[in-house]
């Protein structure tokens, strides 16, 4: 249905309207992204992001009496925290940092780290309660994360998240945030199935978080569910009412230009009314079912080596 131009003149944008029931979070490492005057918990979340930006600061200590391996771990973490102040001068909210895709399976070594990266925030001045600490969602990711919630009052970002499982196990462990990877889900089924086109409302992304913000809502579960990854707008506005979205750059400047009517199709009335039945996952159940959702199995673990990939990149631009 078209828009007259005058109707469309006074009609919000897309995304002005979708800020009135999702948080909208800027998904850029970008200093200037700010410029979209969001609701914001901006993130620099993973290496992807640091890469392609140009060295602008090289005042991090290197510890010369350390090895180099020593040295090159430090040295990386110093600049994710850089980067992070940087952007937390620009804005109001929460800025996500993330631990090593290569500690994915060591729970122990993930809650080390996550540690030191928080000493080195408050040593910038910056306290906990502005970071998000960035745990990959395997079994051992959401047990660190269950651990620093708990134990250390870290706030945790499971990432990497394409099961139901996963939610499920993210929630019972009392984790601040979950954000369950759209796109990514989409691009699977599109490229092992014979469907290359969805419909939003049947964009196989869109109904996963849609079936985690009403089990999380209808069981009274406090973790944040923020969907990412985003291919299209279309996705973006099936969405409407979840917690938060986080969304790139190019896909906020688009949904700043459309002018269509948006009404929220998630709310916590509906989830309510839904018929989810709760469900308990120990190790051995979240294991099986994980397993049995291909798509997720295989996503996570290509996940994983791609952000250790970014991470190794890194530590050569730093050598």
């Amino acid at each position: 249905m078209s828009v007259s131009p005058v109707k469309r003149q006074k009609m919000e944008s897309a995304l002005d309207q979708l800020k009135h029931h999702t948080t909208v979070v800027a998904d850029t490492g970008d200093f200037n992204a700010g410029k979209f005057d969001l609701q914001i918990l901006n993130r620099v979340s993973n290496t992807r992001v640091l890469l392609p930006l140009p060295p602008t600061r090289n005042d991090f200590a290197l510890w010369f009496f350390r090895s180099e391996e020593e040295q090159i771990k430090n040295a990386s973490d110093k600049l994710f925290v850089l980067f992070g102040a940087e952007i937390l001068k620009r804005i109001p909210g929460r800025v996500s940092t993330e631990v090593d895709a290569r500690l994915s399976f060591d729970k122990e070594g993930m809650i080390q780290r996550a540690r030191r990266l928080i000493d080195l925030y408050k040593e910038a001045g910056i306290g906990k309660e502005r970071i998000l600490i960035k745990l990959s969602s395997t079994w051992e990711g959401i047990q660190a994360g269950k651990v620093l919630e708990a134990e250390y009052g870290i706030h945790c970002n499971m990432t990497l998240l394409f099961s139901f499982a996963q939610a499920v196990a993210c929630a019972e462990a009392g984790v601040t945030l979950i954000s369950p990877f759209v796109g990514r889900i989409l691009d699977w089924y599109v490229a092992n199935g014979d469907k290359k086109t969805f419909e939003p409302s049947e964009d196989p992304g869109v109904k996963s978080v849609t079936k985690i913000y009403n089990y999380y809502k209808k069981f009274g579960y406090k973790t944040i569910v923020m969907g990412a990854s985003f291919r299209n707008t279309g996705e973006i506005k099936a969405l409407t009412g979840c917690d938060y979205l986080t969304i790139s750059p190019k896909l906020l400047a688009e949904l700043s230009k459309e002018h269509v009517k948006l009404t929220p199709t998630l709310s916590v009335k509906e989830a309510q009314a839904c018929d989810l039945e709760k469900i308990h996952l120990d190790e051995k159940a979240f294991r099986w079912h994980h397993n049995e959702d291909q798509m997720a199995v295989e996503k996570l673990s290509d996940g994983i080596r791609k952000f250790a990939a970014d991470a190794i990149k890194l530590e050569r631009m730093l050598k």
